[in-house]
């Protein structure tokens, strides 16, 4: 189901593209990581019973599939995406590197920990190997690009629990992410008379 959303989005985001600008991979970032401290902010004031989400990465998702739009607008769409693995992979490392081993002796549930040490190797990039191995250039780059996206997922996913159980600073602290402009709201549109 995933992997059609985000087709839907790839090819859905030339559309978008043409009538509004898509955001850069960075700023979308950042809007995300800032959507993630609201809630937490949000959960942690209101004292939430209910369970609160700690592993949403589909903004993640949405800024990867925005790069590659991006990129397949440009002149030369193959060395953009290269250049978007690169972001990407380095924002991974970024990330990483602020992550704790394991996560602090907290009064957390116990699942925490065990999926916050499942989540964090993964975070480390341990794969079964080259996932884009032999494919022609087209689908390699697009491949290569995606599985970027894939590790900085599982590192964000990481840093989400480490973050919700008071394991890690904000990201804005660390300096991986900034704080995004705001955003501007849409006008609403003028009432016509019927």
């Amino acid at each position: 189901m995933k992997s059609l959303w985000l087709a839907l989005v790839v090819w859905g985001g030339g559309a978008l593209a043409q009538e509004q600008e898509l955001p850069a991979f960075q700023p979308c970032m950042d809007r995300e990581i800032a959507r993630y401290e609201r809630a937490l902010r949000r959960a942690q004031h209101d004292q939430l019973t209910q369970e609160f989400e700690i592993g949403g990465t589909t903004g993640v998702d949405l800024c990867g599939a925005y790069g590659i739009v991006r990129c397949d607008l440009t002149e030369t769409p193959y060395a953009c995406q290269r250049a978007l693995r690169v972001e990407q992979d380095d924002l991974q490392a970024k990330v990483v590197a602020h992550l704790p081993e394991t996560l602090p002796a907290v009064e957390t549930p116990e699942w925490h920990h065990d999926l916050y040490g499942t989540v964090h190797a993964l975070a480390l990039g341990h794969s079964a190997g080259p996932d884009c191995a032999g494919d022609d250039e087209p689908r390699q780059v697009w491949c290569e690009a995606w599985e970027a996206n894939r590790r900085l997922s599982s590192a964000i996913l990481a840093w989400q629990i480490a973050r919700f159980v008071g394991a890690v600073p904000p990201a804005t602290e660390t300096g991986w992410a900034q704080h995004p402009p705001p955003t501007r709201p849409i006008a609403r549109p003028e009432p016509t008379s019927d």
